[in-house]
């Protein structure tokens, strides 16, 4: 299966590209949702691309991020013996959660109990921002700069500040 490690790993970076376009996405229709809520048939139409967007694109897109790395890590275990590898599954941990917990947000917006409004869900989609940049770093650099990641962490700490405090 080693002759496929090229192979495997294209399609990991594609399974990364679809699951990372509905985290990105997703919360800018939490915005939509929650700034249109008098609106009922555009809220209509706004909960069936959250549900769409979330199970038939991000939650198969997640699982094949998943299943793919396992498999390159499983051809390639030296990669468990290097920090940037460790550092990026804990990143990649954070990532999961985030993408299950915008299920959660999905789930109480279709049945309108969401008390967040779309300020809040405009400074939570910085969150997936940071930790692909976070990946994208490690992986590229082989290496966890940690002046960088600290750095950039206070930067989108910042970012995500000056949101909720935004007088709207």
């Amino acid at each position: 299966m080693i002759q496929y490690y090229q192979e495997i790993l294209a399609f990991h970076i594609i399974a990364v590209l679809s699951w990372m376009a509905m985290l990105f996405y997703m919360p800018r229709l939490f915005v939509y949702h929650q700034e249109h809520q008098d609106k009922k048939e555009f809220t209509d139409v706004v909960k069936i691309q959250e549900q769409k967007i979330y199970k038939v694109i991000g939650l198969p897109a997640m699982w094949a991020t998943i299943i793919s790395g396992a498999t390159l890590i499983f051809l390639n275990p030296a990669l468990l013996e290097q920090d940037w590898m460790i550092a990026k599954l804990s990143v990649l941990s954070l990532l999961i959660a985030y993408s299950f917990s915008l299920e959660y947000f999905r789930k109480i917006l279709e049945v309108d109990e969401c008390y967040r409004n779309g300020q809040f869900f405009r400074a939570y989609n910085e969150v997936s921002t940071l930790l692909a940049i976070l990946i994208v770093v490690y992986v590229i650099t082989k290496s966890v700069p940690i002046y960088f990641s600290i750095g950039i962490t206070l930067f989108f700490g910042l970012i995500i500040y000056k949101i909720m405090t935004k007088k709207v």
